[in-house]
């Protein structure tokens, strides 16, 4: 009898995970968790007249910018075609889009030492070290976290559930989390994980983050990321990639309207199969990639570079960024 209470409580736990909140308070649910069918401001519907013509273009003469096909690791730049592997080492191909903005680093400049990414050598750009967390980390020492070399912080302000209920909920630790933070000096931006399925509930997501922003200024940017669900079902399965770039234009510019500067959380296989990549061109890129070196030809500023990081004030894996600075 113990043993199948113990098994429901812990499916209604996954079930409610999957909602997006776990319980809060009587007190704190009215103020951290919203409905998705909420009614919201209609500032975002110029975005997505705007973006009718382009998507219906889109649609019309863009093929899959890539087939998903095995191959090398190896950029074949006569060719236009870039080989890349996810982080589970899955090999894909994908055509490099000459419409989009391409780095310009020097791969050579990138070297690591005791878990920490440095860049050095190219005159150009100059590099400091951070981190990303939310409310997964626990209780944070930021003190520490500055001893230890970490100048900036993108830290999460909510999320939206990944079941059909699609509740917005705000991260537990995100209050303490950016008062202790810019408290030890450290520099701050924020980003909201997104799942949601239509420009309508794009804008409830800036709207929460713009209502919850208030009172606390940024020395960083307000991130959208958007995310698959890899080991579970969700409710953006079956949202396109042109979906996904009506979304993400109609959150960053709400957020650029409020005064804060938006920027994009992406991957090599968003960038090369999801995102209209040309449509999103005038965001930067916050890049994630585990890899030895960024397979990207597009140009980020900020790349996440690590998921199993470790950094002194923080408990178990943290996930660890540089951004490159032009001098």
């Amino acid at each position: 009898m113990g043993k199948r209470w113990i098994w429901m409580f812990a499916a209604l736990a996954v079930w409610i995970l999957a909602q997006g909140c776990t319980e809060p308070s009587a007190d704190s649910k009215k103020e951290n968790s919203v409905q998705a069918k909420q009614p919201v401001s209609q500032e975002y519907e110029a975005v997505a007249h705007q973006d009718k013509a382009a998507a219906q273009q889109d649609e019309k003469k863009e093929a899959e910018t890539g087939s998903r096909q095995d191959h090398g690791t190896q950029k074949e730049e006569s060719t236009k075609i870039l080989h890349f592997v996810d982080v589970f080492g899955k090999k894909y191909k994908t055509k490099i889009n000459p419409k989009v903005k391409k780095h310009d680093y020097d791969l050579n400049a990138f070297s690591r030492k005791g878990g920490k990414l440095f860049y050095n050598g190219d005159a150009r750009y100059a590099s400091r070290l951070g981190v990303d967390v939310s409310e997964h980390q626990g209780a944070i020492d930021w003190e520490r976290v500055k001893a230890a070399g970490y100048e900036f912080a993108f830290i999460r302000i909510g999320y939206r559930g990944y079941g059909q209920a699609g509740r917005v909920c705000l991260d537990r630790q995100f209050v303490d989390n950016i008062r202790g933070a810019q408290a030890a000096g450290i520099d701050v931006g924020v980003y909201f994980f997104s799942q949601a399925i239509n420009e309508q509930e794009a804008a409830e997501e800036a709207e929460f983050v713009l209502k919850n922003l208030a009172g606390y200024g940024l020395q960083l940017p307000v991130v959208y990321d958007p995310e698959s669900i890899l080991d579970a079902e969700a409710r953006t399965d079956d949202v396109s990639g042109s979906q996904f770039t009506k979304n993400t234009r109609v959150f960053c510019q709400m957020i650029e309207d409020a005064g804060y500067e938006p920027m994009i959380y992406s991957n090599m296989l968003w960038e090369a199969f999801e995102f209209k990549l040309a449509r999103l061109s005038g965001y930067p890129i916050w890049y994630a990639d585990y890899e030895p070196l960024p397979q990207t030809p597009y140009h980020f500023i900020y790349w996440q570079y690590s998921n199993e990081g470790s950094v002194d004030g923080i408990e178990g894996n943290v996930d660890l960024d540089i951004e490159l600075l032009p001098l």
